[in-house]
């Protein structure tokens, strides 16, 4: 979630075509224009409060919609209004928002509006940001909102105190005047506010759906996007089709001055969307059974798998045959790091003594990411050195980390602090209590092939080390709890701030989105007085200050920065990978000859 908004700004380069004006689009859509696509591991579910999961996310921003979007051909990413009819009335302060929604906004049917047509109205917008802070929800997206909105915090901890969340209570941070207005109060000026506005974090929900279906709720998606959820098999499939009542919009979009804009543009404007009346959605894990699946034509477009790249690309461009086949490629810098975290409530390697820091700082300095760039990536990727990565407001390019690979030193250590080895040639605790490492993964030839790096790796320091194999939802599930010793994942940025990056380490949010539990007060001092600040000096040496006090207690092992290649065939229109955007179906275009 990116860069700056401009008090008063206009719909950023759509004048009167903004997205959401109407358009008479909802019958655009055609039943027969069938967009085929697939995830590479399972979702799990559609409550917002519960997940961060990538693809979990990637549907909600087609079935929720929030006040603002952003512009889906402007680079670097720009916002402009959703069901805000503008963007928003702004304080000379920075601290007050009003923003006022379009009328006639409606809810796709549900049981739980009793046979009623259900419109859209501001306090849904604020209903749906007071779940983040409902202690019941213990949600996962609370750094988004906490500490933020005038009121919301005191009322949360009143409900902390009481065992029940006063939804109907007024505060000052979140005020209604009428149906279709919205006032947000802030505690002080927030970069990052119309960022978080403009995610499925505060997409408009319903509360009789929240309440009719309780903890099942993330199984009923019910909004007011372009798309509805038809069909849902977990761990399989998910069906999608248009929502007939989707007011739709006109394809306008400018160019940001990106190559191949022009022809985009040709190709799309004026056109009534959305065009694609169901998205068929398949989750297949292995990387070359969705090759297989794309270059036979069954996928209408795919992220190119790290072995798959050989066999497509040669520097970085498609080969002649791919090319001859119409296949176009999408290649871009994926603003997200791969890491490994640390469980700082495990008692093995959690804790701050010395010996502990050493133990994992030993274990960061023992894994060779250029194997596993070379063998596993296939040179689709570069090592991370910081945890923002490019593209993202907070990176910084001169940056670089402080723990690099170095088996010798990372022996050196262990020795000095007592992990001693034993006949067998692996180390036991100072104590002389068994040391066995757990680092958990997916049943995926990619996620095993790491795990062989981590074994050689781990072996070379004679670290014994166990493997455990759960699908990627449970995994993700587990860590939300803290329940992980060792976990290696990809976070891709759900706004263009770096701040997006922090929240995950920040020690309040343990168990809601810190996977580690990790609790610096040094880390946590810094990543507060950030958060008010905007981008620029002041605030890039507190995110250095969290980036050294990381690598001081080697709370991560910070892995890669990766390359994307996105291949498209022929037929689809109007395709361009944005930076933050996933659930783009409702901007392309199906045309088969």
């Amino acid at each position: 979630m990116l860069k700056f908004w401009r008090k008063g700004a206009q719909c950023l380069a759509l004048l009167g075509a903004c997205l959401g004006v109407p358009a008479d689009a909802g019958a655009a859509a055609d039943p027969a224009k069938v967009l085929h696509l697939s995830f590479e591991a399972a979702d799990d579910g559609f409550n917002v409060v519960k997940t961060g999961n990538l693809y979990s996310i990637w549907l909600m921003e087609s079935v929720f919609e929030s006040l603002l979007a952003y512009d889906y051909l402007a680079r670097p990413a720009k916002l402009m209004p959703a069901t805000a009819e503008a963007m928003p009335e702004v304080s000379a302060d920075g601290k007050t928002y009003v923003f006022h929604l379009k009328k006639g906004i409606m809810f796709t049917p549900d049981a739980a509006f009793k046979g009623q047509p259900r419109e859209l109205v501001a306090s849904d917008y604020a209903y749906a940001i007071k779940r983040h802070l409902d202690p019941k929800s213990r949600s996962i997206q609370a750094g988004a909102f906490a500490g933020k909105i005038a009121g919301l915090d005191e009322m949360a901890a009143e409900a902390g105190k009481t065992g029940r969340f006063d939804y109907d209570k007024a505060i000052a941070g979140l005020e209604t005047p009428d149906k279709y207005t919205l006032r947000i109060r802030l505690n002080a000026a927030d970069q990052t506010l119309l960022y978080h506005l403009a995610s499925p974090v505060s997409g408009a929900v319903a509360r009789e759906v929240i309440e009719l279906y309780g903890e099942d709720v993330g199984r009923h998606p019910v909004g007011t996007g372009a798309y509805m959820l038809k069909q849902y098999v977990p761990q399989s499939k998910i069906v999608l089709e248009a929502n007939p009542a989707y007011r739709g919009f006109i394809w306008d979009f400018k160019s940001s001055g990106d190559p191949g804009d022009d022809k985009l543009i040709r190709t799309m404007r004026g056109k009534h969307m959305p065009q694609i009346g169901r998205v068929e959605i398949n989750i297949i894990e292995e990387d070359q059974a969705r090759w297989l699946a794309f270059d036979s034509g069954q996928l209408d477009f795919e992220q190119l798998s790290d072995p798959a790249a050989p066999k497509v690309l040669d520097r970085g461009k498609l080969k002649p045959e791919f090319l001859a086949k119409g296949i176009s490629l999408y290649r871009y810098a994926e603003p997200g790091t791969n890491r490994t975290f640390f469980n700082f409530r495990d008692p093995l390697v959690g804790g701050f003594t010395p010996e502990k820091i050493a133990l994992r700082r030993a274990i960061a300095m023992s894994f060779d990411f250029r194997v596993e760039i070379a063998q596993v990536r296939f040179g689709q990727a570069i090592k991370a050195q910081s945890l923002v990565p490019p593209g993202v407001a907070g990176f910084d390019p001169s940056y670089r980390n402080s723990i690099v690979y170095d088996p010798v030193l990372a022996n050196q250590l262990l020795d000095h602090f007592g992990y001693r080895k034993g006949l067998d040639g692996f180390r036991t605790l100072p104590d002389g209590k068994p040391l066995t490492l757990k680092i958990h993964s997916a049943p995926k030839a990619r996620d095993q092939a790491i795990m062989e790096i981590w074994k050689k790796s781990l072996d070379k320091i004679g670290l014994r080390a166990q493997f455990p194999v759960s699908g990627f939802a449970d995994n993700l599930k587990a860590a939300y709890r803290c329940e992980l010793m060792m976990w290696g994942l990809g976070g891709t940025a759900g706004i263009p701030d770096g701040s997006d990056f922090y929240e995950s380490f920040y020690g309040p949010n343990s168990e809601q989105g810190n996977m580690g539990c990790y609790r610096s007060p040094k880390f946590d001092d810094a990543y507060e007085k950030a958060r008010l600040l905007p981008d620029g000096p002041e605030r890039q040496k507190l995110y250095t200050t969290m980036e050294r006090q990381m690598e001081a207690d080697t709370a991560v092992v910070l892995g890669l920065w990766r390359l994307r290649n996105w291949l498209i065939q022929p037929w689809v229109q109007g395709y361009k990978k944005h930076p933050i955007l996933y659930g783009d179906w409702m901007y392309l275009d199906i045309e088969k000859h």
